[in-house]
């Protein structure tokens, strides 16, 4: 079970839209959130950076195939000899008012989205079977869930019935300038020398869904960028934190070196 709790410093984040006050708004009315975007374009750097600066505990859960709503809301554990109930993250973020936030929620099991849809309209309850428990979300817990809308397949689908329980915010990468701004706040290398990784990150882009599953993220020119902050020549560089990453196919690997030596000269 792979749950972390946050309770930090503001990480940073620039915003791009109306996506802080639109946060705070869905916090205020108690109501649910989703985050759609690709992958590395900064949706859980976002949920972290408004839970700090709004001073509110975070639960993070990275979902993938094998959770279960138990893994969400606890079950009991033999501890000492003796038989012992324990929230799940999901559980103790409404027992906190906390917020609850499930990445990639698509790629859990389907009972979870049945656990969450009481907690996602009026009711704002958690049922909690095993304890014969009803927990009523005090003012302050908040759930917000994302997704990629890319990977999106027939057996891995949010239903209408859940997607329509939530307000939703359209995440993107950034524009360049925005773009160049962050992986340099991030990296602690030069506008100067990001923006050629940036303007590279956009022909990548390009080239999605024709010769590669998806573009190169931002979380991607950061790490480039930070190798390159720490000395490591740019093909290097490029070729550990954006080719590999990217493609397992020569001939792609090929063209991506391609397209680096016409970006930089």
């Amino acid at each position: 079970m792979n749950a972390i709790l946050h309770e930090m410093a503001v990480p940073f984040y620039k915003p791009v839209s109306n996506e802080c006050g639109l946060f705070e708004a869905a916090s205020r009315k108690g109501l649910p959130l989703l985050l759609k975007g690709p992958t590395g374009c900064g949706k859980t750097r976002f949920v972290e950076h408004m839970a700090a600066r709004m001073g509110r505990k975070l639960y993070t859960v990275a979902c993938h195939d094998d959770l279960s709503a138990a893994d969400l809301i606890g079950r009991y554990l033999l501890k000492g000899g003796a038989t012992e109930w324990v929230d799940g993250p999901l559980t103790r973020a409404v027992r906190e008012g906390a917020i609850c936030y499930l990445d990639e929620v698509v790629e859990a099991r389907k009972d979870v989205t049945v656990v969450l849809h009481p907690l996602t309209d009026n009711r704002r309850t958690l049922m909690i079977d095993r304890t014969g428990e009803e927990l009523v979300a005090p003012p302050g817990f908040m759930l917000v869930a994302s997704y990629n809308p890319g990977y999106q397949n027939i057996l891995k689908r949010l239903k209408p019935s859940t997607r329509q329980r939530f307000l939703s915010i359209g995440f993107t990468f950034p524009d360049p300038v925005t773009e160049t701004a962050v992986v340099a706040r991030e990296s602690g290398l030069s506008e100067a020398k990001v923006a050629p990784l940036v303007r590279l990150a956009g022909h990548v882009r390009a080239l999605s869904g024709m010769d590669l599953e998806e573009g190169v993220s931002t979380r991607l020119l950061v790490y480039a960028a930070s190798l390159m902050a720490g000395g490591m020549g740019i093909e290097a560089a490029l070729e550990a934190a954006v080719i590999e990453p990217l493609t397992d196919e020569p001939d792609v690997a090929q063209a991506l070196r391609d397209l680096i030596a016409t970006v930089y000269g």
